[in-house]
């Protein structure tokens, strides 16, 4: 497939180019023309490169690439690596941030929501870009126990609960990666459970005052289906390979 072909697939499923971001969208390093074979993956870490030219991927697409607002410019070190390795290997660098994370099917929220067994959920209006933070009603009021549960046997890894209402909830809110600062929107949307992947100090003081219980369920984990959800959908309308790659990171 035609490297142009697959960014205008790409552009239409998630219209990246009418989103401001911290980082550009879309192609961030060329590499070969005909595309055959795509490694996905979270961030573009040397070891996610690595598997690449393992794999023979003629791209790379992830959802945490390069080239972030007020980073130093500098190719140097770490940078340096990670760019001689794409560049060695004629390997292209395709990442997609906040259009990522806000699509209502792809997106990080939407896969999340599906873990969270949420079939009907909605973006929090007001909140820009539009689906950053999303929100959805459980069938029935659980304890906020069971949803930690849930989370940590669809994502693999301990959650975060800070239990301030002690009692069942059914209205939840959430953002992936670090999306903690929503804290207030999602108070403010009625949510009685906030879930994000991190935690700052200033979080857990909102949680105890607003009075709604928060879960931090990792960045890596909470962002690790939107990435993969996209290589699948590249694989079946195009024919081209997709392995999605999950270099594990605790954070």
């Amino acid at each position: 497939m035609e490297r142009s072909a697959l960014l205008a697939l790409i552009e239409q499923q998630l219209q990246s180019s009418q989103i401001r971001d911290y980082c550009p969208n879309g192609l961030q390093v060329e590499g070969k023309a005909e595309i055959r074979c795509i490694v996905a993956g979270v961030t573009a870490s040397q070891a996610l490169l690595d598997k690449a030219v393992e794999l023979g991927a003629d791209a790379v697409l992830v959802h945490h690439g390069y080239f972030w607002k007020n980073e130093e410019p500098q190719i140097t070190g770490m940078k340096k690596r990670r760019l001689q390795t794409l560049l060695r290997h004629d390997i292209n660098l395709l990442a997609y941030h906040l259009p990522l994370d806000v699509h209502p099917v792809l997106g990080n929220n939407a896969q999340l929501a599906q873990k969270l067994g949420l079939s009907q959920f909605s973006a929090v209006p007001g909140v820009s870009p539009l689906g950053v933070l999303m929100q959805g009603q459980l069938e029935q009021a659980v304890p906020a126990e069971v949803i930690a549960r849930r989370l940590e046997q669809e994502l693999g890894r301990a959650v975060l609960h800070n239990s301030v209402l002690n009692k069942p909830v059914r209205t939840l809110a959430w953002c992936t990666g670090g999306g903690q600062s929503y804290i207030d929107a999602a108070y403010q949307a009625g949510a009685e459970l906030f879930i994000s992947g991190e935690v700052s100090e200033q979080t857990i003081h909102s949680s105890r005052e607003l009075g709604i219980d928060f879960m931090a369920a990792g960045h890596h984990a909470t962002e690790r289906y939107g990435i993969a959800a996209l290589a699948a959908f590249i694989e079946a309308q195009t024919g081209v390979r997709c392995h999605f790659v999950d270099i594990d990171n605790p954070a």
